[in-house]
């Protein structure tokens, strides 16, 4: 992939790392953002109880070097030639370690994992929640001030950091006494790498990691010593917070054999949106993976939601502050690959034809709620189902009818978001490994009556973390040279194309979206008595 011309070695290069769910990957971009040379290498997830999901942090970070040195090697060029090294991360995945030496008290706990459900649950049931609750609104009423409003409708999750952290402080005896002397370090994975990194020297994350937590007060910018309070975590083992774009040190010359700036920080949704330039009030970026994630960019202010919605600092860079509103769907990728395992299909590509080769579900219904239901109907207990299956139905109907459930979920999130935020929809960006099925991006343009691009590169997470490091570094000089850096590969346009009876798309899926609806409510609240 190296080229030999002439002057070659004097071209400069951005490094860009994602650490996501299931690998760790780096790409190297020229000035044309275009990718140079790659290295990918995965996450192996532990699982040493029911419900308990770990990384093993020696194993993440060599995974990290490992990737950064086979990417620099793939493209054919030298480390010195990296001008800047931007890193984009799962979020809300932790680990706390001793101040003094380094070492970790216990791996990673991910975002996924569930030990303190049952904490959750008492805590959202709990007298002491729902006097909060009761002080906010009234606090609410007589100030108007929203972040009083938002401290009223709380509602803990265990994708959040906040109670896995109470956990480990209640089960780890030597993170207590840690945290007693003054000695303990607690970061999500993009701190520990910049500990990692600078061999110690850096103790930090950026804000829009830190809004990922729940431990954070993105109306104050600063950590929430009302939370700390309220469930007794230390504020001692916080890390500094710093801007998302910034000097965040330089790699240790040991590691890479030359030091490079850190120039980027970023948690890997929002660094999807600045890679898609979604850089406007009203632009939306739907990321559909393992689970969707849909952001609306909701400018200088946080939105405070009454559906699920989450309010996220998307990234603060110098004076600017961007805030955006998130709403998720948690069963997207992992409905594909389910029905991948029932044999529906062996090759996922194949999966659009399928549905096409139909003219509908045959009134097959799938919810797809393997995690109970997310914003707007925000269900723990939700059941996932398939319903309305006849002696008729084949495996085309029912890879439609769980092709369609993402779209119409889609649907909703969208509704629930411009409902909420009353903005006018600016663009509409798709990226992640299901917007490269043309069947629910063309349904989801219908139903959403937008249009909807979907990039040539999916991997915005790393693309976004890579600009802002590179804005930082110079690399890049302004977002208008990123605009014009950024390809879309297609163009999903509603059809206005009238059926046989008239309908337009959109009315001709009223009547499946009604019996999709009874399904829903059907599914809802399955497992509270279980």
């Amino acid at each position: 992939m190296g080229s030999q011309r002439n002057g070659f070695h004097k071209e400069r290069f951005i490094l860009s790392v994602d650490v996501g769910t299931t690998s760790t990957r780096c790409h190297v971009y020229d000035k044309e953002a275009t990718v140079r040379g790659s290295c990918t290498t995965k996450i192996v997830l532990q699982y040493p109880e029911v419900g308990h999901v770990e990384i093993d942090p020696d194993k993440l970070w060599q995974g990290f070097v490992s990737v950064v040195k086979g990417a620099v090697q793939d493209a054919g060029i030298q480390m010195h030639q990296v001008d800047a090294l931007g890193i984009s991360t799962q979020r809300s995945t932790f680990i706390t370690w001793d101040r003094t030496t380094g070492v970790p008290f216990h791996n990673f706990i991910t975002w996924q994992d569930q030990r303190a459900a049952s904490l959750v649950k008492s805590w959202n049931k709990s007298c002491t929640l729902k006097a909060v609750h009761g002080v906010m609104k009234v606090a609410h009423f007589l100030t108007r001030q929203k972040r009083l409003l938002a401290a009223s409708l709380i509602v803990f999750s265990t994708q959040h950091v906040t109670f896995r952290l109470v956990w480990v402080l209640t089960h780890y005896k030597q993170v207590a006494q840690a945290v007693a002397e003054g000695n303990c370090c607690f970061g999500t994975i993009d701190t520990w790498l910049l500990y990692k990194l600078t061999k110690g020297r850096v103790f930090a994350t950026d804000y829009s990691n830190a809004s990922a937590t729940g431990v954070f007060d993105s109306y104050q910018m600063c950590w929430s010593s009302f939370l700390c309070a309220l469930v007794s975590l230390p504020f001692s083992v916080f890390p500094k917070v710093l801007d998302t774009g910034c000097d965040f040190g330089a790699t240790d010359p040991s590691i890479f054999g030359v030091s490079l700036p850190i120039k980027s920080v970023m948690a890997d949704q929002q660094a999807a949106m600045f890679g898609e330039c979604c850089y406007d009030v009203g632009d939306v970026k739907i990321t559909m993976g393992t689970g969707t994630f849909m952001d609306i960019n909701t400018g200088c202010k946080p939105h405070t939601s009454m559906a699920g919605l989450y309010p996220i600092v998307g990234w603060k860079i110098g004076s600017e502050v961007v805030y955006l509103a998130e709403g998720n769907s948690a069963d997207t990728g992992t409905a594909i690959k389910w029905a991948q395992e029932l044999d529906l299909f062996s090759d996922v590509q194949d999966t659009s034809s399928m549905a096409y080769s139909v003219s509908d579900s045959d009134g097959v219904c799938f919810v797809p709620s393997f995690s109970g239901l997310q914003a707007p109907f925000n269900d723990p207990k939700a059941c996932a189902s398939l319903m309305g299956l006849k002696p008729s139905t084949t495996k085309c109907h029912l890879v439609r009818a769980i092709l369609e459930s993402v779209a119409f979920r889609n649907k909703q999130l969208f509704e629930t978001i411009v409902r909420e935020t009353h903005l006018p929809i600016a663009k509409i960006r798709v990226d992640g490994g299901v917007s490269s099925n043309d069947f629910v991006m063309q349904l989801t343009a219908d139903l959403l009556g937008k249009k909807v691009l979907r990039p040539h590169k999916y991997e915005m997470s790393c693309l976004g973390a890579a600009f802002v490091a590179g804005l930082e570094a110079g690399f890049w000089k302004t977002r208008e040279e990123l605009k014009r850096l950024h390809c879309t590969d297609k163009v999903f346009s509603p059809r206005d194309l009238k059926s046989s009876q008239g309908e337009s798309p959109t009315s001709e899926y009223s009547t499946v979206l009604q019996s999709w609806d009874r399904a829903i409510q059907r599914s809802m609240n399955w497992y509270n008595k279980a």
